[in-house]
């Protein structure tokens, strides 16, 4: 990669639901042998970015990876409890379940947990 510019991802501007580092479990969930390019552009951040949330998420013991050869293997601990007082006693795998899904779910309807929600917009 030695002459090629980095490509940064547009930036986000105004606040929004989720964290990066929420961002980054939640695509790392989804396919564990990921790379950090991967992340960076599914996520919209930057490789560095990644690499210093996957280091927070290691050094809290809520990832580990191994290395065969020069892929890496991502495990998240599910039993690991989310860090803020509000979800005290909440399991990080409570947290992914919302966020990762199928793609075929992305592209399709609404989760059945969720139609009610815009079953109730549309009555109206």
């Amino acid at each position: 990669m030695l002459g090629m510019a980095a490509v940064v991802p547009e930036s986000h501007t105004g606040w929004t639901f989720i964290t990066s580092h929420a961002r980054v479990l939640a695509a790392i969930a989804d396919n564990p042998n990921i790379r950090i390019r991967e992340i960076a552009a599914h996520c919209r951040l930057t490789e560095r970015a990644v690499s210093r949330i996957i280091s927070d998420l290691k050094q809290e013991g809520y990832l580990s990876h191994t290395r065969e050869g020069r892929t890496n293997t991502y495990r998240i601990d599910p039993d690991k409890v989310l860090r803020h007082p509000a979800e005290a006693g909440l399991p990080v795998a409570s947290l992914l379940s919302l966020l990762v899904q199928d793609e075929t779910e992305r592209a399709g309807a609404p989760a059945a947990h969720t139609q009610h929600l815009v079953d109730t917009t549309t009555a109206r």
